[in-house]
């Protein structure tokens, strides 16, 4: 399957180079290109592109709003794209902007035609994409985030049959971020998600199925009220959740944990 991807940055000689490393590839395409987020908006729904590299600052609609109209008001049919914000280092602020859009994910403007080539095969495939340079940039100023990155808790569930469950939540009774509402396996699989971990990492890790461990991602992104992994490691870190796990490996699981800040994806 060729992977359908729009390209939206206002400045001709990047989507040039960008169109250059992308159609070099059999499985991926440029079916079009845009240089506002307006344009961007509307060459999306008549295109149909699986997965949209936005850049954030253009002039007019920016990418981060449009981001927001393509993820919050997509006219169908057919699913949202998967929308990949281009970024350099002084643009944290339209990063975190961007990711609590719905954004997918990440990637600097200088990554190497490889990692590009890649982070667009993860988004298409679900997958959310953050750029290894810069995530360590993100964690450390996830502090400084809105409120509204962490929704209300819904009704507290009930653990699965031979999982615990923390009584209170990792922030005691009334947790705000909604952590309570997790069983103890699934608060597990958060830290690891916010590790940076794939999948079958998770699953090495934690001695369960790949399929196994997508399902609980999916529940606990549902029960936090969360749209991607992205703000789901945000919220982790935010909690100061990442230390307070020991992960029992299986073998070669710890090297996968000491490399995963080096993953520029991880499935979801």
């Amino acid at each position: 399957m060729t992977v359908r991807v729009l390209l939206v940055d206002d400045q001709e000689m990047v989507r040039t180079a960008l169109r250059l490393v992308i159609d070099r590839r059999e499985d991926l395409s440029v079916v079009g290109e845009s240089a506002d987020g307006e344009q961007a908006v509307s060459h999306a729904i008549e295109l149909r592109p699986d997965v949209v590299l936005m850049d954030v600052r253009m002039p007019g609609m920016t990418g981060v709003e449009a981001t927001r109209r393509l993820t919050t008001s997509w006219p169908g049919p057919g699913p949202v794209p998967r929308v990949l914000v281009l970024t350099t280092f002084d643009l944290d602020e339209y990063v975190h902007a961007a990711l609590r859009a719905g954004a997918a994910g990440f990637l600097l403007k200088n990554s190497p035609p490889d990692q590009l080539a890649h982070a667009i095969r993860a988004a298409a495939g679900g997958e959310a994409v953050l750029a290894p340079s810069v995530t360590r940039r993100l964690i450390d100023t996830v502090t400084a985030l809105p409120a509204a990155l962490l929704p209300n808790a819904p009704d507290r569930p009930e653990p699965e049959p031979g999982e615990g469950r923390p009584e209170d939540g990792p922030d005691g009774p009334g947790d705000p971020s909604g952590l309570n509402a997790l069983t103890e396996r699934e608060l597990h699989v958060l830290v690891l998600v916010a590790r940076g971990m794939s999948n079958a990492r998770i699953a090495t890790a934690l001695g369960l199925s790949e399929g196994n461990v997508k399902s609980r991602v999916n529940r606990i992104l549902t029960r936090l009220g969360l749209e991607n992994r992205v703000q789901a490691a945000l919220l982790a870190h935010r909690a100061g959740l990442t230390g307070s796990f020991r992960t029992a490996t299986t073998p070669g699981s710890q090297q996968d944990t000491a490399d995963s800040t080096g993953d520029p994806s991880a499935s979801s």
